[in-house]
């Protein structure tokens, strides 16, 4: 199973994007059972949890993007979407997500997709 990122781009300051969690090879229930959470690396910094959503819908954001940023799910689809509104340069970075047991914005590993990269510059 894996999941794909989507939907970057380059955005002016107070912009909006909306990034997309494809996953792929899990079961409809499987799916269901998951946490999903973004995550996001700026440059020549680390990478640090931003969102996460649970699979009761419970979620959780950094509070640098709280308020701004807005994650949801579509298990039917089985999709995780984070809405990045008025955004601002310190935003950019490259964006990632994946599935977790439970949510955790301190989760880390080696293993990462390619991401999607954000870019926010007048």
């Amino acid at each position: 199973s894996q999941v794909v990122e989507s939907g970057g781009g380059l955005v002016q300051p107070g912009g909006s994007l909306r990034l997309s969690c494809a996953a792929f090879g899990f079961t409809l229930s499987t799916f269901e059972d998951w946490a999903i959470g973004w995550f996001r690396q700026a440059p020549g910094k680390s990478r640090e949890g931003i969102s996460c959503i649970d699979k009761n819908g419970e979620t959780q954001y950094a509070p640098s993007v709280a308020g701004r940023f807005t994650i949801s799910r579509d298990n039917a689809e089985k999709t995780a979407t984070l809405q990045l509104d008025n955004l601002q340069p310190e935003d950019t970075g490259i964006y990632y997500c994946t599935a977790l047991a439970f949510c955790s914005l301190a989760y880390d590993s080696d293993d990462w997709g390619q991401g999607t990269r954000v870019t926010v510059s007048s």
